[in-house]
């Protein structure tokens, strides 16, 4: 690990740690010392009596739930809660009544995850012939009153109906996840939905707590000329009690009442905190001993958990130190295998899976991104039913998706930002601690801070107390957005339409007089000139005329609704793409979704010649507009072969296997390229009336890489968006 900077706050790192676990082996004579034994503070023993399964009772909806039903009837809501409060029932009553009425409701979430288990749920209540799913890679039963996608998809949809001077064909929407608005990269797509969605929709959203919903909901009275109120609940549904593993096994409160009923660190957390090294769980080969961990769980009757790791070789490597810790039954064992089996019958990967012994014989599995979709899906159905002892997560489980359990166990108090390490803030582990307690089996949930040299306690129980951060706008422009926008509308009312972004009613509404308001209304100054500057792009490279109209090449390049729509324009406009070659043309476009820099040093066998020449003649050919692009202040990504080499070599037969080995990749980013990489030549595939023969092409690539394991048993490849 690196040292933390001199002077740094504890728990703050800023650098990735770089440093390999040394092996599964344990050092035997540090094992010697690794014993740690079960105990727990004599003021937990209150608190543990409380351990236990709630009584089953009819179900009754909680105040707010019936209070956000009852507002969506006559104007637009806002419910905050805490995860797992029961918001999905609120937007299944408020869905019902608009379906029994004849209409259509539209469900938005960011996550294609989240929309294909609320595909599963809403089709056992409302009937399956009801429902149609719209993401990237799926479209089923388009024209149904009741439809699940993701955001972009909604999004995608208001242009559409926004160029075609009709209204969008639903009179529901929901948008789940409604927080994402704050999201750094994907914020935009909500601002942008929520900015064209017409008045006469009624707009649902459901969020985790935030700090400024009434700011939110205020702006959106604004811009939508229809009410807005915000339903919030702030009580969990289950409890949740926060405690500290001591080093030497000992469960600790993490604080306890102090003067004037606040709550103040347990003493011996402040003595933990005063000592110069701070100590910690002793470590076999690199990693804490997460079996000596489960088995005081286990003790205490903490169990089933969720272990926040910082890094997805870390959760992959902690499932062998769990073998023997909590032994199972030959029953429940039985009862793991057969339901594995039957996740895992459609797929011959994912069957032999080299993780599935642990889950068979350990009831332990691992939940990253670098692991394939199908998997992390068999992960999440085992946990949700209840036969897990414990899931080794990094932190994209505490968003999107449902498997709560007993306890939540993390070792952290800040998380990688992609840059460096920046301590978490109270939003992130409100929705990190969310997770611990299952509402209608637990009656109290807890959360785990084992001490170490990234862990500040004092932060962690600093944030818990917190209320969550606000909500800030992420509005930007991007040539995509101009583009559509610029299909019907003037640049005099996208200019109107830039004034109402959340950012600009945010700093006008913090003015203290008139004269600073109107000061103030002209931060929209800063988009408008962004926009011009997109704009003026556009004209000089002839997809926007000078009566500032979308040009015969604006039109077909505005249906390129991907990252780097101009790129890819360029391209059919020179005709440099590989007509007639599909698995060339899925590894060219694998190069324009790659967003990180990475090693192209492979061996020559690896990057056939022909593969090799396209792209460096695509890169030749592009270099004046790149150029031209670059002085102009726009960024462009250089083109990478093994990205491309990976995608060429997968579309053209090479196994699955063989190239994660050859090319170095965890599977799960592979199978996340191939679909972000089928996504764009989606778009390209559309436009089969201007360039028939690359679109052909295009729809052919995506059928030689969306196949087994990259997707389970779908079908891929014949519908457009």
């Amino acid at each position: 690990m690196n040292k933390p900077a001199k002077g740094a706050p504890q728990g703050r790192r800023r650098y990735p740690s770089k440093r390999k676990p040394t092996g599964n082996r344990p050092d035997r004579r540090a094992d010697r010392r690794m014993r740690i034994s079960p105990g727990a503070d004599p003021q937990l023993k209150a608190v543990f009596s409380g351990i236990g399964i709630p009584r089953d009772k009819p179900f009754k909806p909680d105040r707010f739930q019936t209070e956000a039903v009852a507002v969506m009837a006559e104007s637009d809501c806002l419910v905050t809660a805490p995860t797992g409060a029961g918001k999905t029932w609120i937007a299944v009553q408020t869905i019902r009544r608009t379906f029994e009425r004849g209409g259509r409701a539209w469900y938005a979430s960011p996550l294609k995850a989240l929309t294909n288990s609320k595909l599963i749920e809403f089709s056992e209540i409302f009937g399956p012939e009801n429902l149609g799913i719209l993401t990237g890679d799926r479209k089923e039963n388009p024209d149904a009153p009741i439809i699940v996608g993701t955001t972009e998809i909604l999004r995608n949809q208001l242009y559409d109906a926004m160029h075609q001077g009709i209204s969008l064909n639903t009179d529901l929407v929901v948008l789940d996840e409604a927080h994402f608005l704050g999201d750094e990269e994907r914020g935009v797509v909500w601002e942008e939905t929520m900015i064209y969605l017409p008045p006469r929709i009624p707009l649902l959203m459901l969020s985790a707590t935030v700090g400024n919903a009434d700011a939110i909901a205020d702006w959106l009275t604004t811009i939508r000329g229809r009410p807005c109120r915000v339903v919030a609940e702030t009580q969990r549904p289950v409890p949740l009690y926060p405690m500290v593993l001591h080093p030497s096994g000992t469960l600790l409160p993490l604080t306890v009442k102090g003067g004037r009923g606040a709550r103040k660190l347990h003493k011996r957390v402040e003595s933990l905190i005063g000592d110069k090294k701070q100590p910690e769980p002793p470590r076999r080969g690199g990693l804490p001993p997460f079996g000596d961990i489960l088995r005081v769980l286990k003790t205490y009757d903490l169990l089933p958990a969720i272990f926040f790791l910082k890094s997805r070789s870390d959760c992959d490597a902690a499932l062998n130190l769990c073998h023997g810790a909590v032994p199972l039954t030959d029953e429940r064992k039985a009862q793991i295998a057969n339901r594995v089996r039957t996740l895992t019958e459609s797929s011959p990967h994912l069957a032999q899976h080299r993780q599935r012994i642990h889950l068979e014989q350990a009831g332990v599995g691992a939940h990253h991104s670098g692991h394939l979709p199908g998997w992390k899906l068999v992960i999440e159905r085992l946990m949700s039913e209840g036969l897990l002892t414990a899931v080794f997560a990094t932190s994209t489980v505490a968003a999107g998706v449902n498997f709560p359990a007993r306890t939540m166990v993390f070792f952290n108090s800040d998380r990688f930002n992609g840059t460096e390490f920046i301590p978490l803030d109270a939003t992130q582990l409100h929705q990190m601690t969310g997770r611990a307690g299952r509402r209608g089996m637990d009656k109290i949930g807890f959360g785990l801070a084992v001490p170490g040299r990234y862990m500040d306690l004092r932060l962690v129980a600093r944030l818990l107390a917190s209320r969550p951060g606000k909500v800030v706008s992420r509005i930007r422009i991007n040539f995509s957005m101009v583009l559509n926008l610029l299909l019907s509308h003037t640049p005099a009312q996208i200019e109107e339409l830039l004034k109402r972004s959340f950012a600009t009613w945010l700093l006008i509404t913090k003015a203290e007089d008139s004269r600073q308001k109107s000061r103030m209304a002209d931060v929209h100054e800063v988009l408008w000139e962004d926009f011009l500057r997109h704009l003026d792009f556009l004209k000089e490279t002839g997809f926007v005329n000078s009566d500032d109209r979308l040009t015969d090449d604006g039109l077909w390049a505005s249906q390129l609704r991907v990252d780097q729509p101009l790129i890819v324009a360029e391209c059919l406009r020179q005709g440099l793409l590989p007509d007639g070659d599909a698995a060339q043309m899925a590894g060219v476009f694998a190069c324009m979704v790659n967003e990180r820099e990475t090693d192209d040093r492979m061996e020559g066998r690896l990057v056939p010649n022909r593969l090799k020449k396209t792209v460096t003649r695509i890169q030749k050919k592009l270099t004046g507009f790149a150029r031209h692009m670059q002085s102009r202040g726009f960024d462009v990504r250089q083109f990478y072969l093994r990205p491309a080499a990976m995608t060429h070599a997968w579309a053209s037969g090479y196994p699955w296997e063989n190239v994660i080995k050859e090319y170095g990749m965890a599977e799960g980013n592979l199978a996340m390229l191939m679909m972000r990489t089928a996504d764009n030549l989606r778009h390209a595939a559309n436009l089969v009336d201007v360039f028939p023969e690359a679109a052909a092409t295009a729809r052919e690539a995506i059928g030689l890489i969306m196949k087994e394991p990259v997707v389970e048993g779908t079908d891929e490849g014949e519908e457009d968006l």
